[in-house]
């Protein structure tokens, strides 16, 4: 058997008590995630999750810490994911940028509205990332370290 997890990262952006999100859409219906993707050859985690953020939002943002690490397996087809889950702050929205393909916007949403949009999240990590987060979970950017 050839088992081979996927390298993810998040962002967790938040202003003043909204989050930033991406609406998508994923298996012909639109869910909500977190700034999200998979990490590009010759790429650092820290980039990747500033480049996904942009291409998925239009936001340039400057990531400040680790949230955590993530295992998830996905019901919907067994494949297993690690999250590396940042918190940034944004710098700059760029309203003309051209988002990912499959990305029908960006939003800014309280937990709570969130809550009351459960049917069309992503996976689970959406609030676990948020509730850490919220927690105060943060983890200096030194533990990710670069490549050899």
């Amino acid at each position: 058997m050839n088992w081979h997890p996927h390298i993810t990262v998040a962002t967790i952006v938040e202003n003043h008590g909204r989050f930033l999100m991406v609406e998508e859409s994923k298996g012909g219906r639109a869910v909500l995630n977190q700034p999200a993707g998979h990490l590009d050859p010759n790429e650092t985690l820290i980039e990747a999750a500033i480049r996904e953020t942009l291409e998925e939002t239009g936001w340039d943002v400057e990531p400040t810490s680790v949230i955590g690490i993530y295992l998830y397996t996905a019901p919907s087809n067994g494949v297993t994911y690690q999250r590396v889950c940042f918190a940034a702050k944004p710098l700059k929205h760029n309203p003309d940028y051209q988002l990912d393909d499959g990305i029908l916007g960006a939003k800014w949403l309280t937990r709570a509205e969130l809550l009351e949009q459960r049917e069309h999240w992503r996976s689970e990590l959406i609030i676990r990332c948020i509730d850490d987060y919220l927690a105060g979970h943060r983890h200096s950017l030194a533990l990710i370290r670069p490549s050899l």
